[in-house]
């Protein structure tokens, strides 16, 4: 018998024959012996329509009031079930998040979990009861220590759900939703985008802040932090779905289920080296034709960056093991010829510089938490370590530092986000054999480009914009710094580059402002409108030639590449928006993910 956690969405509740529906699979597992808490969401759009309401009051409702609102429409999902349960044989009493005892912070309409206090629910469990929990609210100490609903933000049942499963011990979570499991891009953007049987955490979590809806990164982070196994099924089917895998199940901490450190390890590779081109072509194929002739030459390539066009020219750098650079120079030499450039003075450029490290912090979620990035940057900047090249995902910083201040660098990031020495590693193995190098694609056309001109190049430069940005609580994505300079009165300048959502750009110029006002001559400037299209996948940092492949299919397609920003299981190319889905198209038939497959993709639960 198993402790089992079922999530249904609001697809799967939309109505009651669907609840009746829903009831009839609980009786089902119920009957083959397994301890049932059941997690739902409001029925269909109960949400959309009861924001709606608020916005016909006011167009801007107290975020309490609007928790207040909001948290009805699980109570009505919840109370529903539970009679239909009943209406089965099936004994069943219904809880709200604050019954359930999952307490939050105080913040409204984005609370994170606190803690879960499992002690009723296990009474009921014990007593034979299927327990149903409305997901998306929980419970905070407001004044005085009065409670107060709060509500957990996009995702919030997801997470109710995945969160209960690790306070419990649950021998599973099961999400169910109106399609078959995670898909290896969205179906209805591709035709025959197929079924997932396992993907990895942290494969899920970069998939699902590119985009993917079918799990929301908080339901994963818990997943991957707590070692909570994660299973993605369709409501109208008894398929297996989706099977999610993580690490080693630990304890919850006291700083608070979803509070736990973000900063999980850290690691360095030494004997490093970057290989720079600047004022490169701008046109479709050029990274193309430079990846590929690397990859023809045996050169494994690790990190690879590429800068907002300035001009009709573009910056291209990359990272490898030091022993190839020479090698890896005369490749990009030929290159640039073969493509009619010229290499000197007043063309292109291309420079080498061995004697590097690469320093790396991992962890679930880092770049939805602004502070992370930033506090990394701070830290090397007041130990006076200047970063030659930033590489950023949702699960990994990483930046290069020169060799002889590695080890410091990592001492001063295993200070800042106190780690002890089993979560340090030096020069790791990276490679998931058998693993395949890409297992999905991803499309976000959610985002902005943004770059900060002309920025002081020395210590402390990246750590000051991310840090503006982190205490306007703005999330960075992709980080780029160009390896262009600019000579000036004040010293050498360089660019940054980054994409963030598009939302948050009104906010970002308005927080960058008073620090460009420092830096004479900086400026803020806004991209034109682009795509994002990802490829990710844990065995690509085995799998020599996978960078080259996208960028082959984008050529093909004769779509010009505007940044590209990589990290071990992630390669992300921006493109001009009206290429978007031409693009994820190419990039998804280029490593042959599509097949046959017969998939549900109703209603608001979107699948990757």
């Amino acid at each position: 018998m198993a402790l089992l956690v079922q999530k249904f969405g609001g697809t799967s509740v939309a109505d009651v024959e669907r609840i009746q529906a829903v009831a009839r699979r609980v009786a089902r597992c119920r009957e083959e012996g397994h301890e049932l808490v059941i997690v739902v969401s409001a029925m269909g759009h109960t949400t959309d329509e009861l924001t709606g309401l608020a916005r016909a009051i006011s167009s801007d409702p107290p975020q309490r009031e609007m928790d207040m609102l909001l948290a009805t429409g699980e109570q009505v999902s919840i109370a529903l079930l539970s009679m239909a349960l009943h209406a089965q044989g099936v004994p069943a009493v219904s809880m709200t998040g604050t019954q359930a005892g999952i307490v939050t912070e105080s913040a409204h309409g984005r609370a994170r979990i606190l803690e879960i206090r499992t002690e009723r629910l296990r009474r009921l469990l014990d007593d034979g009861q299927v327990v149903v929990v409305a997901g998306f609210q929980g419970t905070s100490s407001g004044r005085a220590g009065t409670p107060e609903i709060t509500t957990l933000g996009r995702g919030g049942s997801d997470t109710s759900a995945v969160a209960l499963a690790a306070a419990l011990g649950a021998d599973a979570c099961e999400i169910y939703t109106d399609v078959p499991g995670v898909l290896t891009t969205d179906p209805r953007k591709v035709a025959d985008a197929q079924l997932m049987e396992t993907v990895t955490c942290d494969e899920m979590l970069e998939l699902a802040s590119l985009g993917a809806a079918v799990l929301h990164p908080r339901a994963v982070e818990i997943a991957r932090n707590y070692g909570v196994p994660l299973v993605v099924r369709s409501s109208w089917s008894d398929a297996a779905g989706t099977r999610l895998t993580s690490g080693t199940p630990r304890p919850i901490g006291s700083e608070g289920l979803e509070l736990g450190k973000p900063v999980d390890g850290a690691q360095l590779e030494m004997h490093q080296a970057v290989v720079a081109l600047a004022h490169v072509p701008d046109r479709p194929g050029v990274a193309a034709q430079l990846f590929e002739a690397l990859g023809a030459a045996g050169l494994n390539v690790d990190l690879i960056v590429q800068a907002t066009h300035e001009g009709a020219s573009n910056d291209i750098a990359f990272t490898l093991a030091e022993a190839d650079v020479d090698r890896a120079e005369l490749v990009c030499r030929e290159v640039l010829m073969a493509m009619g450039a010229d290499v000197g003075a007043g063309g292109a450029q291309l420079r080498a510089q061995a004697g590097l490290a690469k320093l790396s912090i991992s962890g679930a979620g880092i770049m939805g938490r602004p502070g992370v990035a930033a506090g990394l940057f701070d830290t090397l900047a007041r130990s006076g370590i200047n970063l030659r090249l930033i590489a950023t995902s949702e699960v990994k910083v990483s930046c290069l530092v020169a060799g002889d201040q590695g080890q410091r660098a990592l001492r001063a990031a295993a200070e800042a986000f106190e780690l002890h020495e089993g979560q340090l590693q030096l020069n790791p193995e990276i490679c998931r054999i058998g693993d395949p190098a890409v297992r999905g694609v991803a499309l976000d056309r959610d985002q902005v480009q943004v770059a900060v001109r002309r920025v002081p190049d020395r210590p402390g430069t990246a750590a000051a914009v991310c840090r503006a940005l982190a205490d306007a609580s703005i999330s960075l994505d992709a980080i780029v710094q160009s390896e262009r300079s600019h000579a000036g009165t004040a010293g050498s300048s360089k660019d940054i580059s980054f994409t963030l959502k598009r939302d948050d750009r009104a906010a970002a110029e308005r927080a960058l402002a008073p620090l460009l006002l420092q830096w004479p001559g900086s400026h803020f400037e806004e991209g034109a409108v682009i795509a994002r299209v990802s490829a990710v996948g844990a065995g690509m940092p085995c799998t020599a030639g996978t960078a080259a492949r996208m960028f082959r299919a984008l050529a093909d397609q004769a779509i010009n590449i505007e940044l590209i920003a990589t990290s071990e299981i992630r390669t992300s190319c921006v493109v001009a928006e009206t290429d978007g889905v031409r693009a994820l198209q190419a990039v998804h038939a280029a490593f042959a993910l599509g097949g046959t497959i017969t998939h549900r993709a109703e209603g608001s639960e979107a699948p990757v």
